[in-house]
């Protein structure tokens, strides 16, 4: 039976279960805890009537993305956030009978995806915590059609070394599909792969880019790739028309620019993220080195329990269970203020769940 993919617990449903008078902190979508660029809004709230259709061909945003990156338009499609485009890529090229690799645990859209068009997908657990780029060459076989990489992988926060990628890229056959899925890369640091680069070097690679994560858009999803021309245009011959909104496109643009939201998420992030891994470690929690907006936190219990404790101090988080990640949590890194009720439900729960 097909699976489907497992939604987070809303804040509706954990203020009935942690009581109405109680707040919510959620940490379990990984959205940024500083809202959204002021840029943005009022660049929603300046549109005018939205009776006309706009031009489907998005020419004006994908020249402003293109010119960001060194890119031409050919060489870039929008989506209803980056998700729509993981799926045009599996419609595009995955027939039944195809394989393709994924590492586990990683994104759970992949595997939908590729279940969706009759395909294999062949799973390659990860090292470490990281994705076995080694294991996954390993993995290819001659009914490989497409290979896809998280990186920074959700949900454990891991990149994977510059110095590696490009002799995995080298030896990956020329003919399959690989699939970069970069939501989180603007939260990595600057050693880490940046795939775009890769995009005329070698066809058929596709890089996912995101405006739900660090530019704090998520509900008006909002997703771009870049791929060389040919790759695009099958893409977007697929691409049912209309699939980017005005909204999205008017906050998108603002959001894009808004260098400042940017350099102020990064550095919530940055030092947020040391302040919870000390903790974790005085904890005697174990959290993989992330590079992205969240951690995979170890439990010394079933992810299930964890989540649902946390769950009654009013905390949010993603079990790993609905991760295919057991005996860790996902916590997205929030503001200070919510972080800091996070670590002391944690000193709570901690000795309790070890007794």
């Amino acid at each position: 039976m097909l699976e489907g993919y497992e939604r987070a617990t809303s804040v509706e449903e954990a203020r009935r279960r942690a009581g109405a008078q109680r707040r919510i902190v959620k940490l379990a979508s990984n959205e940024n805890p500083l809202g959204s660029s002021s840029r943005a809004l009022a660049a929603m709230r300046a549109l005018g009537d939205l009776n006309r259709y706009g031009d489907d061909a998005y020419l004006e945003m994908r020249e402003r993305l293109a010119l960001r990156h060194g890119l031409s338009i050919e060489n870039v499609v929008l989506g209803h956030g980056s998700n729509e485009i993981v799926k045009l890529a599996a419609e595009t090229f995955l027939y039944p009978g195809d394989e393709a690799v994924l590492a586990v645990p990683s994104f759970l859209l992949y595997r939908l995806a590729i279940s969706l068009r009759g395909a294999a997908a062949v799973e390659v657990p990860l090292r470490d915590g990281v994705t076995d780029l080694e294991a996954m060459l390993a993995a290819v076989t001659p009914k490989t059609t497409m290979l896809f990489v998280c990186d920074p992988n959700n949900p454990t926060g891991t990149a994977v070394e510059r110095e590696h990628w490009g002799a995995f890229v080298d030896a990956l056959p020329a003919g399959i599909v690989l699939v970069v899925d970069q939501a989180y890369r603007e939260y990595a640091s600057k050693e880490c792969v940046d795939a775009i680069a890769g995009v005329m070097q070698r066809p058929r690679t596709i890089v996912l880019r995101t405006t739900s994560k660090i530019y704090g858009l998520a509900a008006l999803r909002f997703g771009y790739g870049f791929a060389d021309r040919e790759t695009i245009a099958r893409l977007d011959r697929l691409r049912l028309p209309f699939n980017v909104a005005a909204p999205a496109l008017a906050g998108a643009a603002a959001a894009l620019d808004d260098e400042a939201f940017v350099r102020r998420s990064i550095q919530n992030n940055e030092t947020e993220k040391v302040r919870l891994a000390a903790a974790f470690g005085r904890l005697a929690l174990h959290a993989y080195p992330t590079q992205a907006n969240f951690h995979a936190l170890a439990v010394p219990v079933s992810a299930t329990r964890a989540h649902e404790d946390l769950l009654h101090e009013g905390i949010i988080v993603r079990s790993g269970d609905a991760l295919r990640m057991p005996g860790r949590l996902r916590v997205t890194i929030g503001a200070p203020d919510e972080n800091a009720l996070l670590l002391d439900a944690l000193e709570r729960l901690a000795a309790r769940w070890r007794a």
